[in-house]
């Protein structure tokens, strides 16, 4: 079940509910008792849009699987209902957004594609005291401000590229350590520019030294010139964080201008994870590496989702998956807690060890809102395929690096 909200037809509703309830109040509170509302915000339009729709898929999916399974059994088998809200991809909606979540009634919600637009949703939804499991959100301030409504399930900034430079140095120094030298291009916000400082920090330690950094805004739609200073830095390898839209000119951009290059190693990078960036630029896309968040394709959940993905007609995305697993951490709170009581969701989320969802995850644990048995995996594109090359123990398939060269 599933609703989507502005504030009109919530007005609306709300009026329609109040007449009705001086007429039948006890049909109406067997409506209540019957589901609990969990919330979801994702940007619907504008930039982000694509990541957003997918992440609501995927909490659509969730939903459906916990709903055919019984429900929240401890609360009688209540059907969870899916509130959805649009951030519109600007941080001021996504906080504007959380209100209209909160007169809504949801009990908890997941989002929010970018760590801009978690930042502001998370600090609006602190004042409610209304529990946010981040789904994506990778700026490390997302927990560090030390509000107890936030449950980053995901790993963020830090982990992600500690992950990605280990494997980074294991995959160089096993090709016989070709990679001397990387050039760093992403976005200029919270993302992006913290990842930025940590590769610039870290890189020189594995024995690449970093000849050039170059940010960008979001949105950005040439990336000619930028391509050219990569190829005049002369960098063996491109380390890329931006969003699917920039990252897919980027690419193109770099291939155009016959920028020579031993790898390209995303870190969370947008795109290169992407099954759409596979299918609509397959020559552009081989062997592009990334460090990203994706599920365990072996666990029988996840091989449903990406039956029931298929069957829908749409992308296998990360988006898809982690939203779907932030739905199934915020059902077992729910199971836990027996109650969608505001307060109580946070302390059931905040004592958290679920180890049911579909990721590659450890039982989750939350220090300070932050999940540290969460990791990312490295895939790599193949042909029409994104393939796992770590963690060993979900590997689809062995790394190739360097890719090899065209011709």
């Amino acid at each position: 079940m599933t609703h989507h909200l502005n504030r009109r037809s919530l007005l609306k509703a709300s009026g329609a509910l109040a007449l009705a309830s001086g007429l039948a109040a006890p049909s109406i509170l067997r409506a209540q008792a019957a589901t609990v509302k969990v919330g979801i915000l994702e940007p619907l339009t504008g930039n982000l849009a694509y990541n957003g729709t997918q992440c609501v898929a995927g909490a659509k999916f969730a939903v459906e699987a916990l709903n055919a399974a019984g429900g929240i059994k401890s609360m009688g088998g209540a059907q969870i209902e899916l509130v959805v809200a649009d951030a519109q991809s600007r941080p001021e909606v996504a906080a504007a957004a959380v209100d209209t979540l909160v007169e809504a009634g949801v009990c908890a919600f997941t989002g929010a594609t970018a760590s801009s637009l978690g930042l502001a949703s998370t600090q609006a939804a602190a004042k409610y005291n209304l529990a946010q499991v981040v789904s994506i959100g990778t700026a490390e301030a997302m927990v560090e401000r030390g509000l107890p409504n936030v449950f980053r399930f995901t790993p963020g900034v830090n982990k992600c590229t500690t992950v990605a430079l280990d494997n980074l140095r294991l995959l160089n120094e096993g090709a016989g350590s070709p990679v001397k030298t990387a050039a760093i291009v992403h976005e200029d916000g919270p993302f992006g520019s913290g990842m930025a400082k940590i590769l610039n920090e870290r890189l020189p330690g594995i024995g690449i030294e970093v000849v050039e950094t170059i940010q960008h805004p979001t949105p950005q739609r040439d990336f000619n010139n930028i391509a050219l200073r990569v190829k005049a830095s002369k960098a063996d390898i491109l380390i890329p964080s931006n969003y699917i839209n920039e990252y897919t000119l980027m690419a193109k951009a770099i291939r155009q201008q016959r920028v020579e290059l031993m790898a390209i190693y995303s870190i969370l990078g947008g795109a290169a994870s992407n099954i759409k960036f596979v299918r609509e630029n397959n020559e552009v896309a081989q062997y592009v590496m990334d460090c990203n968040h994706w599920y365990d394709p072996q666990k029988p959940a996840s091989v449903a989702l990406a039956e029931n993905v298929a069957k829908a007609g749409l992308d296998l995305t990360y988006d898809v998956m982690v939203a779907y697993a932030s739905v199934q951490v915020i059902a077992d709170a729910l199971e836990r807690s027996a109650s969608d009581d505001r307060e109580k969701m946070i302390e059931a989320l905040a004592a958290s060890t679920f180890d049911g969802s579909i990721m590659p995850y450890g039982p989750t644990k939350f220090v300070n809102g932050d999940n540290v048995n969460s990791q990312p995996v490295n895939t790599q594109i193949r042909g029409e395929k994104i393939e796992l090359v770590f963690p060993k123990e979900y590997a689809t398939a062995e790394a190739v690096f360097p890719m090899p060269k065209e011709g």
